[in-house]
């Protein structure tokens, strides 16, 4: 392994701007490669952020000996096939959330990182934040009490002449591009629940719009929400028996949250990030490399494999099927 490690970008859409941002604040990594269906994009893409090469298909990218690891920004139905075309060149894998359209694209990328034995992660950025482990760590340790309900929401108008919002074959809809983090939220701190209740609004496309979902547990309840129909303040609040926290909005990229105890006292907590935040998988990721891992030990293949299972559902409660099913 080379001492810094060798980015790779695959899909050049915004997404891949923030993250290559990020990229350029973290130590021991560059950008050696990027690549896009239009060699013009890739083009201006590697000059603004300094990559070293640049290339019009894929394929190309993954046969440059020099990368260590492909950070994979394309849409949600491409992500399986361009996981294991990376694998099994022997490159490492970041691939963007959802991992793949179901559970069974993500066992099979998963399957492909064992038999390579390479590196592969999903790209859930929001659990490696300063602010998300802060709270982890204090439920975990019962600041709070025992946690009773969660609320949280992921809700903006979206511009729906933006092809992937709405188009299903593409793995359109909220569900898998904004309400895998209020899943991801409830299945952090409390795990897989027991029983889940679903309603839904869809496009003309057969997309979700918006979707409402309740979460049973043994002991407790997660009332989450997703919507491309209207604006929320993204907050998130767990309560507990002792107490409720509160992570400031947007909960899924915050950099502070809040204590309110039953006894009446407070506290409030910052912990600024560095850049947008994607550094924190950045950096998760170059340690695993340099550790010779195949999976991060904070973020598993299992629990990619239990995220995308309560994805799948969700669907199937509110009878949502894609192509890949």
């Amino acid at each position: 392994m080379n001492k810094d490690i060798k980015w790779g970008i695959i899909g050049l859409g915004g997404i891949a701007h923030k993250f290559a941002t990020d990229l350029l604040l973290v130590e021991n990594c560059t950008l050696e490669a990027v690549a896009s269906r239009s060699i013009s994009k890739a083009k201006a893409f590697s000059k603004k952020y300094n990559a070293t090469n640049f290339y019009g298909t894929y394929e190309e990218l993954v046969k440059n000996n020099l990368v260590d690891i492909v950070y994979i920004a394309t849409p949600h139905n491409s992500h399986k096939r361009y996981t294991i075309l990376a694998l099994e060149h022997k490159k490492a894998v970041l691939c963007e959330k959802p991992f793949a359209m179901n559970n069974k694209q993500v066992f099979k990328m998963i399957e492909a990182s064992k038999k390579n034995q390479v590196f592969l992660m999903e790209a859930m950025w929001t659990r490696f934040l300063p602010s998300i482990l802060a709270v982890k760590k204090r439920i975990d340790e019962d600041e709070i009490g025992e946690l009773k309900y969660i609320n949280a929401d992921f809700s903006f108008k979206a511009n729906t002449s933006i092809q992937r919002i709405y188009d299903k074959k593409l793995g359109g809809g909220s569900l898998l591009d904004i309400g895998i983090y209020p899943v991801f939220l409830a299945y952090l701190l409390l795990g897989l629940p027991t029983n889940i209740n679903a309603n839904a609004h869809f496009y003309d496309s057969g997309a979700d719009s918006q979707l409402a979902m309740l979460f049973n547990y043994k002991n407790a309840q997660a009332l989450l929400f997703s919507s491309f129909n209207s604006t929320s303040k993204r907050e998130a609040k767990i309560s507990g028996t002792l107490g409720e926290i509160c992570i400031e909005m947007p909960w899924n990229e915050t950099d502070s949250f809040s204590i309110q105890k039953n006894d009446g006292k407070s506290k409030f907590i910052s912990l600024p990030t560095m850049g947008k935040g994607y550094t924190y998988e950045i950096i998760e990721c170059n340690t695993c490399l340099q550790q010779h891992k195949i999976e991060s030990s904070t973020w598993t293949h299992q629990n990619s494999l239990e995220l995308i299972s309560l994805l799948d559902k969700i669907r199937k409660k509110i009878n949502l099927a894609y192509n890949e099913d």
